[in-house]
């Protein structure tokens, strides 16, 4: 087994800041030809989503993407089932059961046949398991042909540093839930580059490991070795010659179906020999030669962030500080969604030492969220200013010390902070309204921070800063769904001193909450300068609250909270009414943060053949539920689903259409106890396989309707 690289973490950091600024460089001009490209925005050297040519027309940076979705949900698949050494597709393809939300997350949903991604999944929800539901057989050489196996794969080199062989069997077990052929081949090859990239910088030795997974009949062999053989022929100097050829031999033209992996592979393998050592140089080439950019960028920087690290990432234009390592992952398991480049690193890092056989690492600060430990890590804050005009707007620069348990911290530039102004950063817990607007993909998301839960955060300041007050805030919707401040206690902070906030979040009365920071002010009345350096921002724990419709229907972003797998989610009567027309269906809302708890609603059948309340949710088919159905004169079943259900306890209960029952689950460790008004019918302990360790809480019905005024959860 591969030893683990010393710089490992910091490489895993760089190779999803890569991913991401590939396919936020990429996404506004998707599809464009080389041509186009040329004639209306030129080469690519920067972010063009602010510029109104662009055919989508969106102002949007960080948005929703299947590329960025897909890379960082489906190896969640490793860790769900115990980070087994021989991963199946058929594990993988639960893992699509389980996190996407059809019609609504991670893909596009263009039609059976059509887009081959909807196609696998249809596949699979018809009981076809992976890799049949992918075949060739099954779907024909055009539908599984398509680039998809290949824009997913980065997440599988990450977890294998080192370690081709196995990166290779990865990306080729997830690239068969949906694909086949030539674009199996293809992710192979890319996986088994990006995983040799952490021990391996030679582009031609990278080449030559990727190749030695690839048959030696494949397609995908032959365009490496014309791009090669063309690259070679000009001296690696002239890439715009080679994209001709590429486009001669290898062209959309050549290929049936939307978007052929062959065409963008080759385009993969030309930026990465051309780009040679340059990450700036790799994603211009990536980016201009156009088809589909984003997705062959988004494989490129990852590449090329590996094996350049971040100082490769740093040389040249700054396309870190807008990005501020924020990213969306839209699934089922909607607590995961508003996440940033540092929390999916740590993910990746820690299932790469689980495979490698080596110990998890260290918590990072204790485990805080957000942490700012890698270099020039911002991990989504920014600082406020415009409107309202009392706010000042400072800067933000990741820097070296400050922290108490860490080496690095996020400094914070006052410059020159008056009286009666006061400066705000914060980081989002939330989405904004303006993702409504974002093209293609559809967002769905829970908050990740909610009333009685405990935020702690850790300050120092400077010698040269004066002194000011601080003081957490969060900002929250309210009734027009516009957003209001809620602040916690105020602290002084003596220039060269510490200090710790912490703050219980009051009750926001079922306004989702859409981020979280710290003010700055000062009452000097010569202003306040230096630096202030926010060390740690984190909380942990179920919280206390209840989760109901906070007013008649004059607000919608509360309703956005929860992740709505169902037909219908309506909020004008009951408050809460979920419909499903057939099958399982459910509302969910929380994170995987919320470990023991204890969760009770008033729940009202009706019309269903099932119908329940659900703990530790973490997708759709990752949960513990307190069902009812109709068998013999009825059922009430503590039930645990892992892709199939376990029945942990089972007893009569005659149960009636129309008729409110008091349920509540309460959840320690792994004893679940269950009750239906005050009678407690369950006490169980889950030793079945891998328990639930956390999750959020949910509504389920099964073909109907059931409603309810609210949901109740509470930290034990």
């Amino acid at each position: 087994m591969p030893a683990i690289p010393h710089d490992y973490a910091e490489r895993v950091y760089a190779g999803v800041l890569g991913k991401l600024i590939g396919v936020y460089l990429g996404r506004p001009f998707e599809g464009w030809t080389y041509e186009r490209i040329m004639q209306e925005l030129g080469p690519i050297n920067y972010y063009v989503n602010e510029r109104r040519d662009v055919a989508l027309r969106s102002h949007h940076l960080v948005v929703t993407d299947d590329d960025v979705s897909g890379t960082f949900a489906f190896p969640r698949a490793l860790e769900d089932n115990g980070f087994p050494k021989h991963l199946t597709s058929e594990q993988i393809g639960h893992a699509w059961l389980n996190y996407i939300v059809e019609e609504r997350a991670i893909l596009w949903w263009g039609g059976i046949g059509n887009s081959t991604e909807h196609t696998a999944y249809l596949r699979l929800k018809a009981g076809i398991p992976a890799p049949q539901s992918g075949s060739i057989a099954l779907n024909g050489k055009t539908v599984a042909e398509q680039i998809g196996a290949q824009i997913f794969i980065d997440g599988w080199a990450m977890v294998s540093p080192g370690n081709p062989e196995q990166a290779a069997y990865l990306a080729e077990q997830a690239g068969r839930v949906s694909h086949d052929g030539e674009s199996v081949h293809a992710a192979k090859l890319l996986a088994a580059m990006e995983a040799q990239a952490f021990v391996e910088r030679d582009v031609q030795k990278l080449l030559d490991v990727g190749l030695s997974f690839v048959p030696k009949d494949a397609l995908i062999r032959r365009v490496v070795e014309d791009v090669r053989e063309w690259h070679a022929g000009d001296n690696g100097r002239d890439w715009e010659r080679t994209r001709a050829l590429i486009a001669g031999r290898y062209g959309y033209d050549k290929f049936a179906g939307n978007c052929h992996v062959v065409p963008n592979h080759a385009l993969i393998i030309l930026a990465t020999l051309y780009g040679e050592t340059s990450f700036q140089d790799a994603m211009r080439i990536a980016n201009t030669a156009g088809w589909d950019t984003d997705c062959n960028a988004g494989n490129v920087g990852c590449l090329f962030g590996i094996r350049t690290g971040l100082a490769g990432i740093d040389t040249g234009p700054d396309f870190r500080t807008p990005v501020a390592d924020r990213m969306y992952i839209s699934t089922a398991d909607g607590g995961g969604a508003i996440s940033d480049a540092v929390i999916e690193a740590q993910s990746l890092i820690k299932a790469g030492h689980a495979l490698a056989g080596r110990p998890a690492p260290a918590a990072v600060k204790n485990g805080a969220r957000f942490n700012f430990e890698f270099p020039g890590s911002l991990q989504g804050f920014h600082a406020l200013g415009g409107s309202p005009a009392r706010l000042h707007e400072a800067s933000l620069r990741n820097v070296a010390g400050h922290s108490k348990s860490g080496s690095r911290s996020l400094a914070i530039d006052l410059r020159r902070l008056a009286p009666g102004r006061v400066a705000r950063v914060a980081s989002p817990t939330f989405f904004d309204k303006e993702v409504f607007t974002m093209p293609t993909y559809q967002l769905i998301a829970c908050p990740t921070l909610y009333s009685g839960q405990t935020v702690e955060c850790r300050l120092e300041s400077d010698r040269g800063s004066g002194k000011v007050t601080v003081r957490p805030f969060a900002s929250v919707y309210d009734a027009r769904d516009e957003l209001r401040q809620i602040h916690g206690d105020q602290q002084e902070l003596a220039a060269g001193s510490e200090v710790l906030l912490s703050w219980r979040i009051p009750e926001t009365g079922g306004y989702p909450i859409f981020e979280i920071g710290v003010e700055i002010a000062t009452d000097d009345p010569l202003g306040a300068d230096g630096t202030i350096y926010l060390d740690t921002l984190t909380w942990r724990g179920a919280p206390d609250t209840i989760l109901a419709r906070p007013d008649d229907n004059l607000s919608a972003m509360w309703k956005h909270a929860w992740v709505n797998n169902a037909s219908q989610f309506q909020t004008r009567w009951e408050g809460l009414r979920v419909t499903n027309g057939d099958g399982i269906g459910f509302i969910a809302q929380g994170t995987r943060d919320w470990k023991d708890y204890r969760v009770a609603s008033e729940v009202t059948p009706l019309l269903a053949d099932a119908w329940g309340l659900a703990a530790r949710v973490q997708g759709r088919e990752r949960y513990y539920a307190l069902m009812f159905d109709r068998a013999g004169r009825g059922r009430v079943r503590l039930v645990k689903r892992l892709h199939d259900e376990t029945i942990l306890a089972s007893d009569r209960f005659d149960w009636e259409l129309d008729h409110s029952y008091e349920l509540a689950l309460q959840l320690r460790g792994n004893e679940i106890e269950a009750c239906i008004g005050d009678r407690k019918i369950f006490a169980v302990r889950d030793t079945e396989g891998l328990p639930l360790t956390g999750g959020a809480v949910g509504l389920i019905v099964d073909t109907g309707s059931l409603a309810t005024q609210s949901v109740r959860i509470s930290p034990l």
